[in-house]
């Protein structure tokens, strides 16, 4: 009776620890936090070490804030437009959803000097599909507004006035879409046009923001995302 009486309360312990372990691992994978960045140059972090770009340095300030978030998937290369970013979605075949995603671009698309109303209709498309990578919640949905290259040192000799005018007409377009959509919109453009001449906010190329920039984005973003995640 003795040995038997062991020998149950050996399963039942185990089957205990058991039952606890996976409590422990659900509860852990429940608040794993997910996060898909999207765009262009200014969210892979050009010319800057990786952990110095907005989308690591908002995944560290998360973290710091006790939550549990996985690093940054990124999709975002430079030199990218909106249909080139939409392009590489396609090719990535993504068909999990994610905790929430961040979406920066058409820096590229005024650099070209494609139309506003192109831009809209090709944006539309891609916040569409960043809503559906957030599992169809727009309040996940996080959108930076275009930063102001005219102001940088390698704009020099170009009509700077004109490249502030166009980034407005894109900034205004982003918004609007934005907003309307139900997504957070976030503006760091005036941001950049105060420190876009400062070399400490410069990458070593004189047009991308160096690491101490993009903080200045992510100090911000983080702050609006935990929002989210707390609802």
């Amino acid at each position: 009776m003795k040995i038997e009486f062991r020998v149950i309360f050996s399963i039942v312990l185990s089957l205990t620890a058991f039952c606890l372990d996976s409590f422990i691992n659900q509860k852990q994978e429940k608040h794993m936090y997910t996060y898909l960045a999207l765009g262009d140059s200014y969210t892979i972090g050009e010319q800057v070490p990786h952990k110095d770009n907005f989308p690591f340095q908002t995944v560290s300030l998360l973290r710091d804030k006790h939550l549990d978030v996985a690093d940054p998937v990124i999709i975002a290369t430079t030199g990218w437009t909106t249909d080139e970013l939409a392009a590489s979605i396609r090719e990535h075949n993504i068909r999990e959803a994610f905790s929430f995603v961040t979406l920066l671009i058409g820096v590229n698309n005024q650099y070209r000097g494609r139309s506003v109303d192109n831009y809209r209709q090709e944006y539309m498309q891609l916040l569409n599909q960043a809503v559906a990578f957030a599992g169809g919640n727009p309040d996940r949905v996080f959108v930076l507004s275009i930063p102001d290259w005219g102001v940088t040192p390698f704009a020099e000799g170009r009509d700077r006035n004109q490249i502030a005018k166009e980034i407005d007409e894109y900034n205004t377009a982003c918004k609007e879409i934005t907003l309307a959509r139900k997504c957070h919109y976030l503006d760091i453009t005036a941001s950049t046009r105060d420190n876009g001449n400062k070399p400490e906010y410069l990458a070593a190329d004189g047009l991308h923001p160096s690491g101490k920039e993009y903080a200045v984005w992510a100090h911000r973003l983080a702050e609006i995302i935990q929002k989210s995640l707390n609802h």
